[in-house]
């Protein structure tokens, strides 16, 4: 009989400690209740376009390729997208400004062979190649030729190609990210 009393009593005493922590975390949690935190970020500039929310993060898929059509061509396909601007409007809100009335766009990542941006993952061999609608090829970090304003919702459209960067080919996923930059002066 001794021997269960000693195995009921430290049984208690845990269920006894278990229940008063908890009373202690629920008395915390019922103290905060009606707080809470929203984070946030952002920053507020003078532009004379915005920059269209489905423009602004694009996801574009180039499928697959075969080796055999780099190998041939130096390069994949060509896939079209676009930077859709709205809003445009020339007038600086800021006293003693020039109005704007041209634009340029500096497309920037990671560099491969001098002008390719570079891509990570298992393919080696190539880099992506971005070129404006006629054909002007967009150096890394380089902005593009002065483009001229239009009021309302412009288009700047582009297109991306895999090139062949004068390494080893060899198959394999890939994948990059670049970014966008716009200057209006």
């Amino acid at each position: 009989m001794n021997s269960s009393v000693s195995f009921v009593v430290p049984s208690l005493l845990v269920w006894l400690v278990l229940c008063l922590a908890s009373s202690g975390a629920l008395a915390k949690n019922a103290a905060d209740q009606g707080h809470g935190k929203v984070s946030m970020q952002g920053s507020i500039i003078d532009t004379p376009c915005a920059i269209a929310v489905a423009s602004r993060e694009q996801v574009i898929d180039l499928m697959t390729i075969p080796l055999e059509q780099v190998i041939r061509d130096g390069a994949g396909p060509s896939k079209p997208f676009s930077i859709h601007l709205e809003n445009c409007a020339f007038e600086q809100l800021i006293p003693n400004q020039q109005d704007w009335s041209h634009f340029m766009v500096t497309f920037d990542g990671p560099v491969t062979d001098g002008e390719l941006f570079a891509l990570h993952g298992g393919a080696r061999g190539i880099g992506l190649e971005i070129s404006d609608a006629t054909g002007n090829r967009m150096q890394p970090g380089i902005a593009s030729q002065a483009g001229l304003l239009q009021p309302g919702a412009m288009r700047l459209d582009y297109s991306l190609r895999l090139v062949g960067n004068h390494q080893k080919l060899r198959a394999g996923a890939y994948s990059t990210t670049v970014r966008f930059k716009l200057d209006y002066f």
